[in-house]
């Protein structure tokens, strides 16, 4: 994990206010060819998450954000994103286009924690449904 934490301001930081004290700081979880994800950070508190895909014309941003904070602030935000981790990237855009989410974390959830609850289930003598196909559901 990189953290964008040097004694002076740097470009990736933010000042928030409401909801958040401090600057705000960048740490990336992941790296792909195609993409990138951040923990959004003031001090040591995550105030959110940003998910970066790049294409061959433009960047899609996905923010959440776990502090309520105003829609000035997050504009502001997303400026700082646009200079410190999208330009940076150094890849040609059009535009940036950024859907923004005000929620809470709900969980984390991978295949290991998946298959425990399903053996312990078995365990338990549950059975389960089998799952409906994606055409099953009406999905194409």
């Amino acid at each position: 994990m990189e953290r964008n934490t040097s004694g002076t301001p740097s470009p990736g930081a933010a000042t928030v206010t409401s909801g958040v004290s401090g600057r705000v700081t960048f740490e990336r979880q992941y790296r792909t060819p195609h993409s990138e994800g951040y923990h959004l950070l003031a001090g040591e508190t995550r105030i959110g998450h940003v998910d970066l895909h790049f294409t061959q014309t433009n960047v899609y941003a996905t923010l959440i954000l776990e502090a309520q904070i105003s829609e000035s602030q997050v504009l502001d935000l997303i400026e700082r994103i646009d200079e410190s981790l999208v330009l940076s990237a150094e890849t040609p855009r059009e535009d940036l286009l950024v859907t923004v989410y005000q929620g809470r974390q709900a969980g984390l959830y991978s295949d290991v924690y998946l298959e425990e609850r399903k053996d312990r289930r078995t365990a338990a003598g549950e059975t389960t449904k089998p799952r409906a196909s994606t055409r099953q559901r009406g999905v194409n």
